[in-house]
């Protein structure tokens, strides 16, 4: 408990401590003083992965552009700040300022045109405060494309709100009347000039509240409808999957007691049927046990993860446009929970009498991190090639390398060090038997697959609302400020795995099938395999993204995701059938 509450408390300095530099001039500021203005990127509106850098664009440029220094969550994130071509003093009012002349070549209204056409947008900020805007618009005249009109903002309109000293609140107009006309692509050149006010108003509302507006419109009543909708729906699941495994588990199982019991006292040379005609296989070891040890200590490090996640979200880091936290924690946390992969995977593999406890080892921190490490390889190279933000700089990926060989590796090796010292005997409450039983001959619908699918149906269904928020938030521009409501949803995810798992584990070994620690662990971890087709369903039907580089980012990491939720599900699915199977097999007397 102690250690959780350290990693908690160190997260919350690791993230603070940029908040902390940004407001060591507490955000109080003189008339006439600067106000630190900084562009961050423009990319496509319905791409959200597909950024650029603000000046990729022919915009007005400073004289000297200067780069903030950015912290690994900011990089990780896409965010490339610079100094802006617009001078914001505090409680300075400017009416149609001029930031430049500018002559645009045939090619650079080409560039326009083309960002126009895909709706590009920009993002800034201005004391720590997020603002967007449109760069131009497209005014659709007929159906052929050959007759749209594409227009480039010129003006420029802030409306900037202050609280006595401090900067509270900041939104951008574009005047759609001040345009330049950048259809005609004949054209060797086009002038334009670049014009900017800015407007100021005093408001009531205090500092401390100026960032409430950002995560006001996740918690409007409709949504917050939706999302108890979701809530009570996935109540109902777990009530009718609890009521089923009350009523019918429970019973048969007390039938199948009182059956063996009756067995025993009649006729003890009674040839046994169901479940107990196979305990002496039912504890027989896994095949290819060194990844099923694996698997289960890099599913207990992603549980842990999430909950650390989770912890961190309810108590208030995770406000909205925090930028960077939420990466800055998942590469933080990550590298400090490795030791419980190694812990659990190399405790595990020497209860089930492994021997190579290295391999092991070097498997279980390769297991979730080798495909990610594949699979950001191929996406940084896309992004390189599309010269986009979301390519990590060299200098990023060296301090990523470093984390992950001074810090998640060591403690990885010390993890699986104290797994092997533990010397924990796995608790089998029957005998083994020295040659397994013929699985008899089952139904297609008793087979793997079928199954996986049964198991991951209910917690897909159970979540399934809340995933569109989720992903609209991850994938688009809602903001998602919610967590206790998600925190609820986690948790009945977690139990409705656990049930299902177990309900199927019983049907399996009354089948006579004593194969059950893989099925479990597939059928628990299934749940993974619906949200990635939920992804295909969320790509093409509810969302606008395009092209090949959101295209390659969106299924790319998300089948990292669902990886991750895989192997997490599965191995709460298979904790949970372990300790069932084992309850009932302690409840009976065997030979």
């Amino acid at each position: 408990m102690e250690k959780s509450v350290a990693v908690v408390v160190l997260l919350m300095v690791l993230l603070g401590a940029d908040q902390v530099r940004s407001s060591a001039s507490d955000h109080r500021y003189k008339e006439g003083e600067a106000v630190p203005l900084y562009a961050n990127k423009v990319g496509p509106f319905h791409n959200p992965s597909e950024t650029y850098r603000y000046f990729d664009l022919p915009f007005c440029s400073p004289e000297n552009v200067k780069e903030k220094k950015e912290a690994l969550g900011e990089v990780l994130n896409g965010d490339r700040l610079v100094s802006a071509p617009y001078k914001l003093d505090f409680r300075i009012e400017k009416d149609s300022e001029l930031v430049c002349k500018k002559t645009l070549s045939k090619e650079e209204v080409a560039r326009f045109r083309d960002a126009v056409n895909k709706d590009y947008y920009f993002q800034m900020y201005y004391d720590d405060l997020p603002l967007w805007g449109f760069i131009g618009k497209v005014e659709k005249e007929g159906r052929d494309p050959s007759d749209y009109r594409y227009s480039l903002y010129k003006h420029i309109q802030f409306n900037i709100f202050y609280n006595k000293d401090r900067v509270i609140e900041i939104n951008v107009q574009t005047d759609a009347r001040n345009v330049v006309d950048l259809t005609d692509d004949n054209k060797d050149s086009v002038d334009v000039d670049f014009l900017y006010t800015v407007k100021w108003k005093e408001t009531s509302v205090p500092y401390e509240k100026r960032m409430d507006k950002y995560s006001q419109s996740s918690s409007l009543p409709h949504h917050l409808e939706i999302h108890w909708f979701s809530i009570i729906n996935s109540c109902v699941t777990v009530l009718l999957l609890t009521g089923f495994l009350a009523t019918i588990l429970m019973r048969v199982l007390k039938n199948d007691f009182v059956k063996y019991a009756h067995d025993e006292e009649t006729a003890e040379d009674q040839e046994e049927t169901g479940w107990k005609y196979i305990h002496g296989d039912v504890f027989r070891y896994p095949k290819y046990k060194s990844i099923f040890a694996a698997a289960l200590g890099s599913g207990t490090q992603l549980f842990t993860l999430t909950v650390f996640i989770f912890i961190l979200a309810l108590v208030g880091v995770f406000y909205p446009y925090n930028r960077g936290a939420l990466f800055t924690a998942l590469v933080v946390i990550y590298a400090l929970t490795s030791g419980i992969a190694g812990y659990i995977a190399t405790s595990f593999y020497c209860q089930l009498e492994g021997t190579n406890w290295v391999r092991n080892l070097m498997l279980t921190g390769c297991l979730f991190c080798g495909p990610l490490f594949l699979m950001f390889c191929f996406l940084n190279t896309v992004a390189i090639a599309y010269n986009a933000t979301a390519a990590l700089p060299f200098g990023t990926i060296v301090v990523i390398v470093l984390i992950w060989t001074l810090v998640t590796s060591p403690l990885l090796v010390l993890g699986g060090i104290a797994g092997k010292n533990s010397k924990a005997e796995f608790q089998a409450p029957v005998r083994t038997t020295k040659y397994p039983r013929e699985i008899p001959t089952l139904p297609w619908y008793r087979g793997t697959i079928p199954q996986m699918a049964m198991a991951g149906f209910l917690p897909f269904s159970a979540i399934y609302i809340e995933l569109y928020y989720i992903f609209a938030s991850v994938w688009g521009h809602r903001i998602y400020t919610i967590y206790s409501i998600l925190f609820i949803v986690f948790i009945i995810l977690l139990i409705v795995t656990a049930f299902i798992t177990v309900a199927l584990t019983y049907f399996q070994l009354a089948a006579e099938d004593h194969e059950w620690w893989w099925r479990s662990f597939l059928c628990g971890g299934s749940t993974g395999i619906f949200i990635y087709a939920y992804c295909l369903y969320y790509y093409y039907a509810r969302s606008d993204m395009s092209g090949f580089m959101q295209t390659s980012f969106f299924f790319g990491y998300m089948a990292c995701i669902c990886y991750g939720f895989f192997l997490m599900l599965g191995t709460v699915g298979f904790r949970a059938a372990l300790l069932f199977v084992r309850h009932i097999y302690r409840s009976i007397k065997c030979e």
